[in-house]
């Protein structure tokens, strides 16, 4: 009971409207009272009042609660908003984060390695690379193992071999003491190879370096090899091969640096080399064709060949000389052992 007169109280205009139109209704299926047309008009009238006030009581319980909406989608826009502005921040912190780990990533790449696995690591660098960046003093180590083992390689896979190399102008003597005086500045015990450093030494270090490069040039036709004189010396060495950059110093027992590939430095110093080598006094090294070398050239077949590369062989080199520099760009030493 109750329960009804609580639902009543609140229905009270509904259930008076129901009333009435059950009232009409009986009226309609012919029951006669006094005064029926006065009391039917009276009954629609009041149940157009009742629908008239329930619409008036709805539209006063919409409007809290249509304020209530605005107020809850304003509140919801703010918050939004601030949510929006946290995401920015977020985002850039991200950004940070992301920019942060690539540098921790870039300079984790750039390795440091002792004077043992230097020749390892070359190694590694020679297999089945298509191209080699060099520049440094006088190209021992190009002669003696990076060269011939790349021009073997490609011969075997039948491929092309891409070589840049910008070593000592040994026709400026000045540069070549200067690298002379440095090297024993540093050590002046005989290296790896059993020589002490002197002007003489650099000079036909550098003449077979040309050499070499000439005698390997005309024996493989797919080398593309390109070579230029620096006038300053350096005292780094790059190596740059396919999948990797090594840096070394002229001590073969000190540390390195060794970059792969997929990293922005070595680009860097790939186009580092490549300007360089731009700068550097070219060799013709295509002009070698017209002084054929014998698979053990003589004396005079190397004096034709710097003359038609435009090098011109110390005046006072000797026949003794030429052969040192033969035997120097053919079986030369490896530094690492």
């Amino acid at each position: 009971m109750t329960r009804f007169a609580t639902w009543l109280g609140k229905n009270a205009d509904a259930f008076i409207a129901l009333v009435l139109a059950i009232t009409v209704a009986v009226l309609g299926l012919g029951v006669n009272l006094p005064h029926e047309d006065e009391i039917t008009n009276s009954a629609v009238l009041a149940v157009i009042g009742l629908l008239a006030t329930s619409v008036l009581r709805d539209r006063g319980r919409r409007i809290p609660v249509e304020a209530e909406v605005r107020d809850t989608l304003r509140a919801s826009s703010a918050t939004l908003d601030e949510l929006s502005g946290r995401l920015a921040h977020i985002e850039q912190f991200e950004g940070v984060l992301a920019g942060t780990k690539r540098a921790l990533d870039e300079t984790a790449v750039v390795r440091v390695i002792g004077g043992g696995q230097v020749a390892h690591v070359l190694e590694e660098a020679r297999r089945d690379t298509d191209r080699w960046f060099f520049k440094g003093g006088t190209g021992t180590y190009i002669r003696a193992k990076t060269l011939p083992e790349c021009v073997a390689a490609a011969r075997r896979d039948r491929r092309t071999l891409l070589f840049r190399l910008e070593i000592l102008d040994p026709t400026n003597v000045e540069v070549c003491e200067a690298y002379a005086r440095h090297r024993r500045s540093v050590s002046d015990a005989p290296d790896a190879t059993g020589e002490k450093w002197t002007l003489e030494r650099t000079r036909k270090e550098a003449y077979a370096t040309l050499l070499a490069a000439c005698w390997h040039k005309q024996r493989f036709g797919m080398l593309d090899i390109d070579i230029g004189l620096a006038q300053t010396m350096t005292t780094l060495r790059y190596d740059l091969a396919s999948t990797r950059l090594v840096v070394t110093r002229d001590d073969p027992r000190g540390e390195a640096l060794v970059v792969d590939n997929d990293k922005f430095y070595y680009s860097w110093v790939s186009a580092e080399l490549q300007m360089s080598l731009d700068q550097a006094r070219r060799v013709p090294v295509e002009q070698a064709r017209l002084a054929p070398l014998d698979d053990e050239p003589t004396v005079e077949e190397v004096r034709k060949l710097f003359e038609v590369i435009g090098i011109q062989l110390a005046p006072s080199y000797t026949d003794r000389d030429v052969i040192e520099i033969i035997r120097k760009a053919l079986r030369a030493k490896d530094p690492y052992e």
